[in-house]
Order: C-alpha cells, then structure tokens, then sequence
C-alpha cells in the first residue's frame, strides 16, 4: 500500500512538472527553488521574494551578487503550494524489490548504485541533446548574420574585384563574374561558412535537465522535509505573512532588522521597507521592556515596527509603534 501510495505522489509531481507548476526542492526543511523561469514567476506573478543564496559560475568567491538557487522562507514555500501555484518535492532513490541471484538477493548498495547510475546516464544525454540543439540553433544565427553582411556589402565587394582586375591588366567581361561572387558566396554560404563549436556560447544549466525520481511532500503534515506543520511559531508567522500578502505587500525576511518580515509596498528592487513585523501569541503579554525596545529599533531604522497576533480563526491584528517625532 505504502509503494502504491508513493507512486501515486510520483506520478502528480510529474504532472506538475508537465503542467507547468513551480517545483520546490526541499534539502533538510529548507526550500530552495533552482529553476531561472520559476524564480521570475514566483517574483513578477506571485508577488513572493526569497533570496538567491547560490554563488556566480565566473566570481565563486564573492558574496554581494548571489545567483541560483532561490531560498524560500517557509511561509513563502507554504503560501505557493496553499495557492496552487507550486509543489513541494524531495529528491528519493528509486525503491524496488532486490532481484534474486542464485537463490540470494542481491546486494542493496549495487541496487542504489544502479540507480544513481542510470539518472546520471539519463541527465548527461538530456544535457548532450541540449548542448547539440543550442550549437544548432546558434549555427543558424551565425549563418543568417553573415548573409545579411554579405548582402550589404555585395556593390562593394564586386567594386573591390573590378579594381583588382584593372589593376592586373586584365579584362573584365560583360557581366562578368565580379558582379555575380558575392552573390554566388551567399547562395554557397550555407556550404561554406564554418561555426566551431568552440565559439558557441554555452549556458550553465541551474537546474536538472531530467527531473529525476522525486516525491511529493505534503505541506500540512510533520517530515523530516518539511517539520514545520502544527509548530506553534510556525502557523502564527504564516498566519501574518498570508494576511499581509493578501493586502498587496511584498514580504523578506526580518532578522536584519531584529523582526520576522520586513514589509514594502512593492517589489523590494524598488522600493525600502515600510514595517517591521513582529509576530507575538495573542495570549501572550509584551514586556514593557521589550516594547521599548522595538520602538527604539523602529525609530533607528526609521520604519515603523508592527506587533502582530493571530487568532485561532486566522484573523489578524496589528498594533503600530512609532515615535511622535517621526510623524
């Protein structure tokens, strides 16, 4: 049952894959999305941020331009799937029964090893294909450039090879062949030219060519995926991050500025943040202590800081800090 089950979650992940939807990688209860195409529509479509976390193929060693793969909070990974817009999946081993040998099964590690094998097998020729499509296509590019060159310079090269001649003595003929090579070198290019494929520009795939054995995690129970489902902290921080979304803000992470999430009106490119939310039970009371404190954060930062609290239905209420000067 246990087998069947997980091949039913096979199947939708391919599905999903087919159909368009975002796959998240999870690796340890972090979420990571590694797919260039993906990380655009979360940002342009969803209105979901993250944080690039991968390092630059050509400056390994810094840390101020961050590329693939894109990092999702949890509450972002949770709002994408909750939405329909993404699907939480894990990479696994493919499980099968040990054939027999001799009366024996067989070793498990050479089964695991097979495997691995195979997908790598089947990602190198997915990536082969890819690199013979793109030297094609850029082949066909390079050739229309040089008809187009070859087209526009056409009176100049036949003046070029009349003066020549002139210049050896010889005689040219009516309608002779200087006026024809440029353009008998155009019809013949297609034959002629020469592209190595050392020229050919080359990208760096970010993410799997072939999507590999992967199985589907559901966000609304406890893994070792995904270990956030029921945890109190949890469900109040989504609670506010779905509820500011939903009113037109773009979300990060706040821990920079001693919050949960920093709250702009627009995409952060654009725009500074506005709020610092910070998430407390509803239950719970705030230390004196601890309200002058964020205020004093606030007011450093010169953002506004939100105290925000969730009730069991899923309403939200917020509480602003700021001091009168700023007003």
């Amino acid at each position: 049952m246990a087998a069947a089950c997980r091949s039913e979650r096979l199947l939708r992940c391919q599905a999903s894959a087919d159909h368009g939807r975002i796959l998240i990688h999870l690796l340890k209860g972090n979420a990571f999305v590694w797919n260039v195409e993906d990380a655009r529509k979360i940002r342009e479509q969803h209105g979901v941020v993250g944080n690039l976390v991968g390092a630059l193929v050509r400056k390994p060693r810094q840390n101020t331009r961050l590329g693939l793969p894109l990092q999702l909070l949890p509450e972002e990974a949770r709002l994408l799937v909750e939405i329909g817009a993404a699907t939480l999946v894990c990479s696994r081993l493919q499980e099968s029964a040990p054939p027999k040998h001799d009366g024996l099964p067989m070793d498990i590690t050479n089964i695991s090893t097979t495997v691995d094998e195979e997908d790598s097998k089947t990602n190198a020729e997915a990536y082969a294909q890819f690199l013979h499509d793109s030297y094609e296509e850029q082949r066909q590019l390079a050739l229309q450039e040089k008809r187009r060159t070859l087209e526009s310079l056409a009176e100049h090269i036949a003046e070029g090879r009349s003066k020549r001649k002139r210049q050896r003595g010889e005689q040219e003929e009516l309608g002779g062949s200087s006026s024809q090579g440029p353009i008998k070198e155009v019809q013949n290019l297609e034959k002629t030219i020469h592209f190595p494929e050392e020229a050919m520009m080359v990208q760096i795939p970010t993410a799997q060519t072939h999507l590999g054995n992967v199985e589907e995690v559901d966000v609304h129970q406890v893994s070792s995926d995904w270990p956030y489902s029921g945890q109190k902290n949890h469900e109040m921080r989504y609670k506010v991050f779905r509820d500011l979304w939903q009113k037109g803000f773009f979300l990060t992470s706040g821990s920079k500025f001693g919050g949960d999430f920093l709250v702009y009106p627009a995409d952060p490119m654009r725009f500074h943040a506005h709020y610092i939310a910070i998430c407390f039970p509803q239950a719970e009371e705030i230390a004196l202590s601890d309200i002058i404190t964020v205020g004093r954060l606030g007011t450093n930062v010169k953002k506004t800081v939100l105290l925000c609290s969730s009730n069991q239905e899923g309403s939200v209420t917020y509480t602003s800090l700021q001091w009168s000067g700023l007003q």
